[in-house]
């Protein structure tokens, strides 16, 4: 027995216990109580108990701080507290850690161990929580290569030797009960390796963290908010958005806008706006543009700005630097009374390898592969997470819930699924390694990846899980039972490639490569698409959208007009970048805001508007939308008039009747009389055209109502003439019986 306990003794003063609760607190031996306790900061320590007051003096047994108090006249265990005297004179009273059963049950842990506790957030970490009684905060860490883990903060000094914390069996993690710790209280977790170097970590599962640049993980209590979006997400449940508008502003919280800074170190003089201005300014911005939903560039917590949020260090912390988890929440909270919906990038490619983050996180590769050639992403810089492995794969299928759990976001953008699902992503001959069929295919992560939808989709059947992959990748969007990726949505990257290297062209030259706007209508309904013009396509020397238009300034305008038209009227949901809907000419800076003072001059302004006013369009004609899916909602008219670069097109709703004909001009010319096919015998009216004078345009418009003639073309039995402007989306609607006078009485006005 003493030779035991020596062992123990030896084992937490040379910090190697895994096990310190087999040795701190209270114990019955031998029919007595013995109560030790451990702190190297203590003159003396007293035991008291609680409900009888007595006190016990503690002896010091050893030079290190190792106190026992053995009580033999007693052997029934009784609820006590530590009275500490420093060396310095200062008496504190503590609830000793040390005498508290496990927060964590068994079953977590075998959950945890196979992969399978979709809710683990809600046992790692740390949890404000009341034990026995009293209030402090639980701790739970998956290091299990480390030799002793403990708890440091701003409650113990960041003394490593105070609160060491217990293994759970063989399962790796590490568990501990802190009583007295509040909301607010900063913490860290010390790890002895396997070679004895000392590792200080942030929280993997943090729910909040220091603002950056420092990096200590924050004891806070997420359910404390009161949601106000009960209706919002009793519609989700029961609508799905297949055949719903979905119209994307993507944003980058910290440079949407900004506000003069009082910090004299702040490096541009500007700062963010907070969650909590967001709500009350961008709220209210995308609901009057007409947007559907707000993509996020990731809000998860990472140490470097220019990575954009893309490195992230905290995937279940809410960045700091614009607020609070509540603060956040309340956004989210706010989007959704205004009929908004949130979605936010999610980043399980990989990781930064910063010293406080997941990088070798008890001094071996445990949420990475060893092996650098699969294990490292040359380009990045970064770790690939080890998808093979249960608990990591645990780590981020239970990350993706808890941001749906408990921040209700209506979706994610799963970031770089490309590099995910390939070997040889960005790598040279030599640089990966095969599977084990000799293929270049990453196994382990596509298995990841249909496990991840399947376990989101159980939970949150209609919320939108979207890939940014950009190869041919087959069925992405397809099942996991019909033997897809099981995502519900693509970005578009083949069309957004060959859309912007078409739109950049000098209008002399786009008859040569008429095949840039049609070859997407080849596979536009292979997957359910999303059409971007990402942050991707405004950075790094790429130019703006306007920037990207060729011409002269007027020209610039109304290219991107036509471009943008050309876009909403493409089958796909859209996704627009912050900034591109005033046509910002500069690229997208991430230390700066938007250049909204270019509101201030007509061209930018009517820019707006027109963007404006399509996306208002886009919501309330279905034929821009309900039949995304099918190839059923569209008919081409004639995409052969290269020598003048003229397209047009037919979209439908479910209902046919829901009909409306797109033609667009890429060059620089008018067209009086331009006769096109015509799908039914009846009149048309102009409903938009972007060459309006309102929208900075020549008004060149189609103000009476188009007839079609007994006269075939373009495959169709009818034809119509009409003028089209220079540079110009024009779309028609036609006309029944039942809507002939409504729609003459719209002309006349």
């Amino acid at each position: 027995m003493y030779s035991e306990i020596n062992s123990r003794i030896n084992d937490l003063i040379n910090g190697n216990s895994k096990d310190p609760h087999a040795l701190l607190g209270m114990h019955t031996e031998n029919n007595k109580i013995v109560v030790r306790a451990y702190n190297v900061h203590s003159k003396s320590i007293v035991v008291k108990d609680i409900h009888a007051g007595k006190t016990y003096e503690m002896n010091r047994i050893n030079d290190e701080g190792l106190f026992e108090c053995v009580i033999t006249h007693r052997d029934t265990p009784f609820k006590y507290e530590l009275i500490h005297t420093t060396k310095e004179g200062h008496t504190y009273s503590v609830i000793d850690p040390y005498c508290f059963w496990p927060t964590i049950s068994d079953y977590d842990l075998y959950l945890f161990n196979q992969g399978n506790n979709h809710r683990i957030y809600e046992k790692m970490g740390c949890h404000l929580c009341e034990v026995e009684g009293v209030k402090g905060a639980s701790f739970c860490v998956w290091a299990p290569s480390a030799k002793r883990v403990s708890v440091v903060g701003s409650f113990n000094n960041w003394d490593g030797r105070i609160h060491p914390m217990r293994m759970m069996g063989s399962s790796g993690v590490w568990e501990l009960f802190i009583p007295g710790l509040t909301k607010g209280d900063l913490y860290k977790y010390e790890i002895k390796t396997p070679t004895d170097e000392i590792y200080i970590k942030s929280d993997p599962y943090a729910f909040y963290a220091e603002t950056p640049p420092h990096t200590a993980s924050v004891v806070y209590d997420l359910d404390n908010y009161e949601w106000q979006d009960s209706d919002w997400m009793k519609k989700r449940a029961k609508e799905s958005v297949f055949d719903k508008p979905v119209n994307i502003y993507e944003v980058h919280l910290g440079s949407w806008r900004q506000e003069p800074d009082d910090d004299p170190e702040s490096e541009t003089g500007y700062k963010p706006y907070s969650y909590r201005r967001l709500a009350e300014t961008l709220v209210p911005y995308a609901q009057k543009m007409g947007y559907t939903h707000l993509e996020l560039l990731p809000v998860m917590e990472h140490p470097y700005d220019g990575s954009w949020g893309y490195q992230i260090t905290g995937y279940y912390a809410p960045t700091s630097r614009y607020g609070t988890p509540e603060d956040f929440k309340y956004f989210i909270d706010t989007c959704h009374k205004n009929g908004l919906g949130v979605i936010l990038d999610w980043v399980p490619a990989h990781f930064p390898k910063d010293g406080h983050g997941l990088a070798r996180f008890d001094g071996t590769a445990l949420y990475e592969y060893e092996d650098k050639r699969i294990g490292e992403h040359l380009e990045w810089g970064t770790h690939v997470f080890n998808y093979g492995r249960n608990e990591v794969k645990n780590f981020l299928v239970a990350n993706a819930v808890y941001w749906l759990d408990k921040f209700h976001v209506d979706g994610l953008r799963v970031d770089a699924v490309a590099s995910m699902l390939y070997l040889d992503y960005c790598r040279k001959p030599g640089e990966w390694i095969p599977n084990k069929y000799g293929g270049r295919e990453n196994l382990e992560a596509i298995e990841l990846i249909k496990n991840l939808n399947y376990v989101v989709y159980q939970y949150y059947p209609n919320v939108m899980m979207i890939a940014e992959e950009s190869t041919a990748w087959p069925m992405v969007t397809k099942p996991v039972h019909d033997g897809g990726l099981g995502f519900s949505h693509k970005w578009n990257m083949g069309w957004m490639n060959d859309f912007l290297k078409f739109v950049s062209l000098d209008p002399i030259y786009r008859k040569y490569h008429m095949n840039l706007l049609t070859f997407s209508f080849m596979y536009a309904w292979s997957e359910n698409f999303i059409l971007v013009l990402s942050h991707d396509e405004v950075v790094h020397g790429k130019a703006s959208m306007i920037g990207k238009m060729p011409g002269d300034y007027w020209q610039k305008f109304a290219g991107l007009r036509c471009a943008y038209g050309y876009f909403f009227a493409h089958p796909g949901k859209k996704l627009l970048f912050m900034g591109s809907e005033f046509a910002q000419f500069i690229e997208w800076r991430y230390k700066e805001s938007l250049e909204w003072h270019l509101l201030n001059y007509p061209m930018h302004e009517k820019m707006s508007q027109y963007v404006s006013d399509l996306n208002h369009l886009y919501k309330t004609e279905t034929a821009f939308y309900e039949l995304d899916k099918s190839h059923e909602g569209f008919e081409l008219i004639d995409c052969k008039d290269t020598d003048n670069s003229i397209i047009s097109f037919i979209r439908k709703g479910k209902d046919w009747h829901d009909m409306l004909i797109f033609v667009f001009n890429f060059t620089p010319v008018t067209h009086e009389n331009y006769r096109m096919g015509a799908p039914l015998k009846t009149k048309y009216i102009e409903i938009f055209n972007s060459d309006s004078e309102k929208y900075g345009g020549s008004n060149v418009l189609n103000t009476e109502l188009i007839i079609s003639e007994d006269i075939p073309m373009h495959e169709k039995p009818y034809s119509m003439t009409l003028r089209i402007p220079p540079l110009a989306a024009v779309i028609l609607r036609p006309v029944f019986e039942k809507e002939k006078d409504k729609e003459e009485d719209i002309l006349r006005k």
